[in-house]
């Protein structure tokens, strides 16, 4: 059986939230996958999008890949939620040259603050909407 006092001592969500966020900026935003890797993810890297292979390694080669075939790609954030040792971050990203899309990323954290685990979801931004309110 958990103990939930124990274990919520060793997580924090606020924490977990910043480290998230810098995570996702210098992997992102500066181009920098392997620096992120080094500074903010655990032993293992669990990876459940489809069209990035499990692991660190591979991690490291998409992004290197994505930077140099869209020079400028950007993310915005537009909030992020922590629970326990989960983050959830809303996100705008912009590739240039092709899509724009609404995100929606989860991350898993380890007892010692790392991230070791990913999932994500992607919504394309079109130019028609039945609604005014944006997606954002």
């Amino acid at each position: 059986m958990v103990d939930l006092e124990e274990t919520a001592m060793t997580l924090n969500p606020e924490e977990n939230k910043a480290i998230a966020l810098a995570f996702y900026d210098l992997m992102f935003n500066q181009c920098r996958p392997r620096a992120a890797l080094e500074a903010y993810v655990g032993a293992v890297y669990i990876q459940h999008n489809p069209h990035v292979a499990d692991g660190k390694a591979a991690f490291i080669e998409y992004f290197e890949r994505m930077t140099r075939e869209y020079p400028g790609k950007t993310v915005h954030f537009k909030r992020a939620i922590a629970e326990g040792n989960h983050v959830v971050l809303r996100c705008h990203q912009i590739w240039p040259g092709s899509d724009e899309y609404a995100g929606i990323d989860i991350f898993r954290f380890d007892d010692d603050g790392k991230i070791v685990e990913h999932w994500d979801v992607l919504q394309v931004i079109s130019g028609g909407s039945k609604n005014e309110n944006g997606l954002f």
